[in-house]
C-alpha cells in the first residue's frame, strides 16, 4: 500500500489548538452539500461561517427531539451519555487474513511526483462551459482573477499519467453506475467528474436528477450514470440529511451501514471518502440494539475506526472484486496556517497563487493518526479496495482553494470584509483544479 509521508512541519501547541478550534467551528456551521443549481433571482446572502455549505437550510416545523429512533435523523438526541466501554463488532472484517492481498501492481507510483505548470493542456474544461458547476467551487465566476491554479499538471516521478479522454472514460463506464460516496470533498470530485465528462454527451441525451441524498447524472447513449451519495460519516448518523445537518453533536450508529449500503450496493464502481467530519471533537455512539437512548462518547479517532470497521465489514462480505470496483480516497488536506509553508507569517490560503515546491511537505491539514487508522482498516481489504492517495500531491496545492472566491450565504460585517483571510475557504477546491487530477488518477486506475 502507498504509505503516508512521514515528514511533518512543527509548530507550537497553541497553534495546533487554534487550528482544531477553527476547523471545529467551520464543521459546526456546515449545512448543505447537495444543491448544484440556484435560481437566478434567488437572493442568497454570504457568510464567513458556512465553508461546507451549498444552499441555505430548509426550515422544519418539527422542533420536538426524539430519543433513539429506529433510524437516526437530525432530531435524534441521547437520553444520556456515558463513557465508551470498548464494544466492537466481531464480524467478517475481523476474520480476514492479511494474506488476502491481490490486485494489479502498478509499475509506477502515480501518487509521487511534482506539479508542472502547463497552460497548453490545462485546464481540461472551462468553468463556464459546465452547466453543473457548483457556485461553491466556481472561483472565476466569483471574482478570482489569478487563474494559474487551473494550469498545473501532476507529473509522477519516472512515468506519465495517461492523458484524460472523456470518450474513453465513458467506454469504461458503459452500462455501469459510478458512485461517489462521502462528504462535500467527495462531492467536489463528483462535480469535477461530471464536468470532465458532460461535454461529449449531447444536451438531449444527458440529464441530472433533482438534488437529494443521491444525485444522478445520466448519459443515455452509454446507459451509464455518475452519481453522488451524501454519507459524510459512512455509517448511519444524525447528519445524513444533505440539507439539514447543522448540529451541536454528531451521533452515529457505529455498527450500521445498512441504511447507506442499500443505496450504494448496486453501483459498479464506488469511490468512498471520509475525514473532515471526524475532526470536530467527541462523537456520540448509539448502538443499533440500544433501546433506551443511552449514548456512549468517544474521541474522533476512535469513532472513525469503528465506522471504518463497519464499512469494511460490508466490503468484506458483499464485494466481489470481479464484479465491483471499490476505491477509497485518502484525506484532502486543508491549508489554514501559512506559517507552516512560510515561517513567520499569519495568513492562510488567501492570496496564495503557486504550489508549495518543497517535496515531501506535510502540514497540519493532514492528520497522520487518523490516516493510520484508515490505513490499518483498508490494509486488510487490499484484494477488494484500491487506494487513491491524493493527500501528498494535494498538500502542495495551497493555491487551489476557493478562499473568498465562492458563493456564501450570509452578509459579512465590515470587520470581516476588512480581513478576507478570516472567512477564506481553505478546505474545498476551485474547479477546474485539483479534483480534476484526482479523477485523472481514477481514470488511470480503472
Amino acid at each position: 500500500m502507498q504509505r503516508w509521508s512521514r515528514r511533518r512541519t512543527h509548530f507550537p501547541l497553541l497553534a495546533l489548538f487554534f487550528s482544531v478550534f477553527i476547523l471545529a467551528s467551520i464543521l459546526y456551521n456546515e449545512r448543505n452539500i447537495g444543491q448544484i443549481h440556484e435560481s437566478k433571482d434567488q437572493q442568497v446572502p454570504i457568510t464567513h461561517k458556512n465553508f461546507l455549505t451549498s444552499v441555505p437550510p430548509k426550515v422544519s416545523t418539527n422542533n420536538e427531539p426524539k430519543l433513539a429512533a429506529a433510524s437516526l435523523d437530525r432530531f435524534t438526541t441521547c437520553a444520556s451519555t456515558q463513557q465508551y466501554h470498548g464494544r466492537r463488532t466481531e464480524t467478517v472484517y475481523h476474520k480476514l487474513e492479511f494474506s488476502q492481498r491481490g490486485g494489479k501492481q502498478q509499475s509506477c507510483d502515480l501518487f509521487s511526483g511534482k506539479w508542472v505548470f502547463d497552460n497548453t493542456s490545462y485546464p481540461l474544461y472551462d468553468e463556464s462551459d459546465c452547466p453543473y458547476m457548483s457556485d461553491q467551487l466556481a472561483c472565476r465566476k466569483h471574482g478570482r482573477t489569478d487563474l494559474g491554479y487551473q494550469n498545473w499538471r501532476w507529473q509522477p516521478h519516472n512515468c506519465n499519467l495517461k492523458r484524460w479522454n472523456a470518450t474513453e472514460m465513458w467506454e469504461k463506464l458503459r452500462g455501469k453506475r459510478l458512485m461517489f460516496v462521502g462528504d462535500s470533498l467527495n462531492r467536489g470530485q463528483w462535480i469535477s467528474m461530471v464536468c470532465l465528462l458532460q461535454s461529449v454527451i449531447p444536451v438531449d441525451k444527458r440529464s441530472m436528477s433533482p438534488n437529494a441524498p443521491l444525485t444522478i447524472f445520466r448519459a443515455e447513449e452509454y446507459n451509464a450514470t455518475v452519481e453522488f451519495y451524501w454519507a459524510p460519516l459512512l455509517v448511519e448518523s444524525n447528519s445524513d440529511d444533505p440539507v439539514n445537518h447543522r448540529l451541536n453533536d454528531r451521533i452515529i450508529r457505529p455498527d450500521s451501514v445498512l441504511k447507506h449500503a442499500s443505496q450504494w450496493e448496486k453501483a459498479d464502481i464506488l469511490i468512498f471518502n471520509t475525514y473532515l467530519w471526524w475532526r470536530q471533537g467527541p462523537v456520540k455512539l448509539l448502538w443499533s440494539n440500544e433501546k433506551s437512548g443511552i449514548c456512549e462518547e468517544l474521541d474522533g479517532i476512535g469513532a472513525v475506526e469503528l465506522a471504518m470497521e463497519a464499512w469494511a465489514d460490508w466490503v468484506a462480505s458483499k464485494v466481489n472484486p470481479l464484479k465491483k470496483k471499490v476505491f477509497f480516497v485518502t484525506m484532502s488536506p486543508t491549508h489554514l496556517w501559512s506559517r507552516e509553508w512560510e515561517p513567520n507569517t499569519e495568513g492562510n490560503c488567501y492570496q496564495e497563487k503557486n504550489p508549495i515546491d518543497m517535496e515531501g511537505y506535510w502540514g497540519s491539514g493532514s492528520d497522520l493518526p487518523t490516516m493510520r487508522v484508515v490505513d490499518k482498516v483498508v490494509d486488510r481489504l487490499r484484494s477488494k479496495v484500491s487506494i487513491l492517495n491524493i493527500t501528498q500531491l494535494s498538500e502542495y496545492r495551497k493555491d487551489g482553494h476557493p478562499s473568498i472566491y465562492r458563493k456564501f450565504w450570509e452578509s459579512l460585517s465590515p470587520q470581516q470584509l476588512s480581513n478576507p483571510a478570516s472567512y477564506s475557504d481553505c478546505i474545498h477546491w476551485c474547479l477546474p483544479g485539483v479534483p480534476d487530477v484526482w479523477n485523472e488518477l481514477l481514470f488511470n486506475s480503472l
